[in-house]
Parts: structure tokens; sequence; C-alpha cells
């Protein structure tokens, strides 16, 4: 409804009149609050001049007026100022009360100039609230510029293509590929570039573009918005071992999914094969997903990956993800850092090649700091045994966090000492986290998850 410098009345000074007063000067509408009291941030509104006050209610007030709403809780009120609307022909919101209203206030996803909404009908608006966060989490913020950008370029598009099907089918690209990512980056510009470059070439098989997204340890609901979006729009998928299942389960159905590894002595393609495969896909013109558990960045040769697309002139993104370290952590109670404590955290790859033990143990040695080791439940005995030769006390404490994140995450605390031991008495498996140092005494009074 156009209420730009339209008139409407609210009727009420409570917290739900001040969200539909936000609402309507949104829509630059000149709004009147009715009511003898008004909450703090009504009455701050008013004072500023930004929206009238009265008192009382009478018929009278209603000449001119486009619209009302009506969220007193005093029965008398409510049924006058329903009779009157009603008596006039004037839309009515009455909050709580859907039966009364001829119209109802959906929960918005404003994108302008893309407008979504979502209604209950007025039967329960804390549900379409929960709906609208959820779609506001799928459609990105830059959504309104990509529509604003793209509408620029309509009627070159259609000179190039004037068949429907065709104009449907390039914009199906741009608007899911490399066009928008570069929109949602601020990088406008470039993106103006790519369309018209793909104009020019009367064609849209260009090469595609490469996502190197990080799953982060397991738990699906701490992927990031940006993760998210690429993973349901990508044509093919190649994914580690450690990327779980609920995780590959977002991905779109008629994508191709290539399981590329990793496992100790067990990779299921070299690493050198990954690199010229993501180069092979995204020059065929597909949007490629490279998805690792953890962060792509940490232990997770992200870096090899992206260098050997830089030097093919192949697009691509990164999009971090909550390292191990983090998320196995933090499910298990246990703070890498605290005042009390550790000041300072060393991450570590506990994949020991050969079973050698080439590390600089003597730099792990030291007061107030935390060591976490990646991958490091096969070298277990090894790492125990070197940080006590090296000088850190047997009793020092130490956790074996498995699986974390998940309903199948299992945490083994012990000392130096006794750590293998308990291991060679559990069923405790990779993936595993190993934290050493004296922030894993907290875990007993802030575990949460498990």
């Amino acid at each position: 409804m156009r209420m730009k410098n339209e008139t409407s009345l609210v009727v009420g000074g409570d917290e739900a009149a001040a969200r539909k007063v936000e609402l309507l000067l949104r829509a630059q509408s000149q709004v009147t609050v009715i009511s003898t009291n008004v909450i703090e941030g009504l009455q701050a509104l008013i004072d500023s001049g930004a929206v009238a006050h009265q008192a009382c209610f009478t018929e009278s007030m209603l000449d001119g007026v486009q619209l009302v709403v009506s969220t007193t809780d005093d029965e008398a009120l409510r049924a006058q100022v329903v009779e009157s609307t009603k008596k006039r022909g004037i839309p009515l919101n009455v909050a709580g009360c859907p039966e009364l209203c001829s119209f109802v206030f959906p929960a918005v996803i404003d994108r302008s100039p893309v407008i979504a909404a979502v209604s209950s009908g007025g039967e329960l608006p804390v549900l379409t609230r929960l709906l609208r966060s959820r779609l506001e989490a799928a459609i990105p913020a830059q959504f309104g510029r990509l529509t604003e950008l793209a509408a620029q370029f309509r009627d070159q598009v259609r000179a190039v293509f004037p068949n429907i099907n065709q104009r449907r089918r390039f914009w199906e690209k741009h608007l899911e590929g490399h066009f928008a990512e570069l929109v949602y980056a601020g990088q406008e510009l470039d993106a103006q570039k790519a369309l018209k470059d793909s104009l020019a070439a009367d064609q849209f098989s260009a090469t595609g573009e490469v996502y190197l997204v990080g799953a982060g340890p397991g738990d699906p609901d701490l992927l990031s918005f940006r993760a998210l979006r690429l993973i349901r729009q990508a044509d093919v998928v190649l994914y580690d071992r450690l990327v779980s299942k609920p995780i590959l389960e977002m991905v779109k159905h008629d994508a191709e999914r290539i399981h590329v590894g990793k496992e100790r002595a067990n990779h299921a393609v070299p690493q050198q094969d990954i690199n010229e495969l993501l180069v092979t896909l995204a020059k065929q013109g597909k949007r490629v997903l490279r998805l690792k558990g953890g962060d792509p960045f940490i232990f997770g040769r992200g870096g090899e990956e992206i260098e050997r697309l830089a030097e093919e002139s192949v697009p691509f993104q990164v999009v971090p993800g909550i390292t191990a370290a983090s998320g196995c952590s933090s499910y298990a109670g246990i703070p890498l850092t605290h005042r009390n404590y550790s000041q300072s955290v060393r991450f570590i790859t506990g994949h020991l090649k050969n079973n050698t033990c080439d590390l600089p143990w003597q730099e792990f040695v030291a007061p107030h700091q935390t060591l976490v080791f990646y991958m490091g439940l096969t070298g277990l005995p090894v790492i125990s045994s070197k940080l006590i030769e090296h000088g850190l006390a047997k009793t020092t404490p130490i956790a074996l966090v498995s699986k974390g994140t998940t309903p199948e995450q299992q945490v083994i605390v012990g000392t130096l000492e006794t750590i293998v031991g308990q291991v060679e008495k559990s069923n405790i498996a990779a993936p595993t986290l190993i934290i050493v140092g004296e922030v894993v005494l907290l875990r007993e009074k802030l575990r949460w998850f498990d």
C-alpha cells in the first residue's frame, strides 16, 4: 500500500504501537498517535515532531485518513475504532485480533527494490518473524543492488537475445553466477564489466568460478550465510572426508559430487590432481564448490589450490569457516584463552609424517599457553612424551575432542602422563582435536553441549 505523504492513525501507545509507527514512518506516512499514555520511544518521536499526538480518539480524526492501526487494550475504545473505520471504509489493523482486521502487516524482507512478505493471516505473528529471519539469512543483503545493476542491462540483453528462453538462461546464469558474486562482494565495476563482456561475446559459456568454502567442524548451524548460499548454487562439489553429512545434504540434488579425501595415508585424490580438477571444471563453465572441513586456510591446503587457480586466471572466492580448534573447544566447554590460565594459543599439525618428530617442541613449553594439535590421534603417544621430555609437567591437563560439534562428540580429559592409557581403553575415533593446557580444567565447570 503506497503511504508516502498519506495520513495514518495509530490508536495506542504501547510497544506494539511503536513497532507499527516505525513501519509507517519507513513508508513515509504522516502518523498521528492517539493515546493518553505513550512509551518512552514514542514520546521521543512525538517530542521531535516526527509524529503527531492526540490524547483521545474521535471519529472526526478519520477525515482524510488512509489507514488505521489499533493496539489499545481498552475494549470500548477498540470497538469504537472498529465501528468508525468500517463505516468509512478505512483499512484497519487490530493487533492481536485477526478477526477484526481488514488487513494485516506481514513480516517484510526488504531488499529494495525487491520486497518479500510473509504472513500467517494475523494468527501467529511470531512464526512469520521466525520465517522472515530464515529468508533474510538466505537472501544476500546486496540483493536489491544486484537487481538495480541488472536492470540497467535489460535493453541490451533483449537486443542480443531476442528469444525469451535465451534471455531467461542468460539471467539465470549471471544472477546466480560470477556477476552476482561480484556485486555481493562490492565489486560493482568488475561486475558490470563481466556482464558487458558476456554480451559482447554473444554467448554465456565462459569460465565458471570456484568457491573455496570452509564447512566448519561439523554442525551445519555454524555455516556462514555466504557459505550456505554458495553451497546451494554449485554445479559440482569437491568435498573432503571431514565435511559432515548434514552439510553435504544442503547441496542441490542435481549437483555432481566428487569425494577427494583425505585421511591419514589414504588420499582419495592426490592434491595436485585436485588442483588441476578445479581448473578443468571451472573452464567448462561450471560453478565449482571446493568444500573443506573447518577453515580452508588452516591446515586445509586452500592456499595451494587457489594459487593454481590464480595461475590459470580462474575466478575464485574464499569463504572462511569455523576452524576445528574454535568449534570443538567451544562445544567442549574449554576456552582457548583465559586471563587466569592462558594468554596465547598455538595451532599445530599433529599429523607426524613417517612418525617423525620434526617439530619445535621447546617452543611449546611455555607458561600460560594453550596448544592445539590437529589430526593428532595416531601421534598422541609421541606428542605427550615429547612435551614431557622437553619440560611440560606430567600433570599438565590435556583433552581429546572427537567429532566435535556433532551429536557423536566425545571428550576425554586426562594428563600428559595418563592420556595414552585412557585413549587405549576408549573407542574414541578420528577426527580428533587435542587441547593441552590449564584451560582444560575449566571444562568441568563450563561444559554445556554434552
